[in-house]
């Protein structure tokens, strides 16, 4: 069973091998909170379970959240090799001084493990064993014995790293032994091995378990499963956002934007549950997205509550570096502790739908 990139990393987190920051995204709206909330230079990585992505342009890089929207939204239309990308992974930026290649396998030939380990990672390992061969590390830990860290060392040494990486590099060949052995696998692969600002990190991940041992490892079965989306976003043509926890309230605020003479920008439904967490997730989204000029956030609390749209705003507001005005209707379940805490903060509201909507036009046709 091959695993993704991100649940490979998971599984090497856990095992003491670091990993970039970085964060699941199933959508380009999601892959633009990420970066937002990142507030730094991202890479995306189209999750698939064949190599040659970034040969096929299945890696880019973004700048800015409005940027990773558009290259996620490019990404998740790909099919590389012909399976079809559904899902990203979201990095951090790293600044890569140096990359290595490590790799635990099973030698068919020899009957027993094999660590193969090169001092230039980041390239195709079979093409760098053609043409320089003697860049490339074998070596045959005894099946029957215990692999100690000395001996990853000595691979280490023999990659050719220098003296003050040797230990590290070593430490990380003996900790994706481990891996191997602890859940089963036919390959445990880091390539590249980055070192950065930061130290050693996998820059990715290859883990591929035994089919037969996997009644062993039910939890890791799990990994590979695909979650539901928290929100659902569409981008329109105009330049209002529309967010509403329902999606018959956000169409009836789109409509109510529309028959006051305004285009809304997006189709944000928070759905009827929406939790503090994902009001903050939603106002990032819009607010990241470029075209918008003003926020309608439309709310009816009955199982979402007032309050917690009422945080969720103050705290998002608080942080955002684009500064866009937000039109809050506001009411239902705690609605007296949501108003109030947006009075406190002086953010205005309104508890009319129509006088909101009609509010939200004139504001955006005063910027024009």
């Amino acid at each position: 069973m091959k695993f993704f990139e991100h649940n490979a990393k998971k599984i090497f987190k856990k095992e003491g091998i670091a990993i970039l920051e970085g964060h699941v995204a199933y959508s380009p709206s999601e892959a633009m909170e990420i970066t937002s909330e990142m507030d730094e230079p991202v890479v995306l990585k189209s999750q698939v379970l064949i190599g040659g992505r970034g040969k096929a342009g299945g890696i880019k890089f973004a700048d800015d959240p409005g940027e990773a929207f558009s290259i996620a939204e490019e990404l998740l239309d790909m099919d590389i090799k012909g399976e079809k990308v559904k899902h990203l992974l979201v990095e951090k930026k790293a600044n890569i001084l140096q990359e290595f290649f490590v790799s635990v396998s099973i030698d068919r030939n020899e009957k027993k493990p094999v660590i193969i380990a090169s001092r230039e990672g980041g390239v195709e390992i079979e093409n760098l064993a053609i043409t320089n061969p003697e860049k490339i590390i074998k070596y045959y830990p005894n099946p029957l014995e215990e692999f100690l860290p000395y001996e990853a060392r000595e691979i280490a040494r023999k990659m050719g790293v220098s003296s003050d990486l040797i230990s590290p590099v070593g430490t990380i060949i003996w900790k994706l032994f481990n891996v191997f052995n602890k859940y089963d696998a036919e390959t445990a692969e880091i390539n590249p091995l980055a070192l950065t600002d930061e130290g050693l990190i996998a820059a990715d991940a290859k883990l591929e378990i035994e089919n037969d041992s996997l009644f062993r490892h039910p939890d890791l079965v799990e990994l590979n499963s695909f979650k539901k989306k928290e929100l659902d976003f569409v981008k329109l043509d105009g330049d209002i956002a529309v967010i509403g926890n329902g999606a018959g309230l956000t169409l009836t605020g789109m409509d109510m934007i529309k028959l006051n003479g305004g285009k809304p920008a997006t189709f944000l439904d928070i759905g009827g549950g929406a939790s503090e967490n994902t009001i903050k997730k939603a106002l990032n989204i819009v607010l990241n997205y470029p075209p918008v000029k003003v926020v309608f956030l439309n709310v009816l609390g009955g199982i979402t509550r007032a309050d917690d749209v009422a945080r969720g705003i103050i705290k998002v507001l608080e942080k955002s570096k684009r500064k866009v005005n937000i039109v809050i209707r506001l009411t239902g379940t705690n609605e007296e502790e949501g108003q109030r805490l947006l009075e406190e903060a002086g953010i205005p509201y309104d508890i009319s739908m129509e006088k909101a909507a009609k509010k939200a036009v004139e504001i955006c046709n005063s910027l024009k």
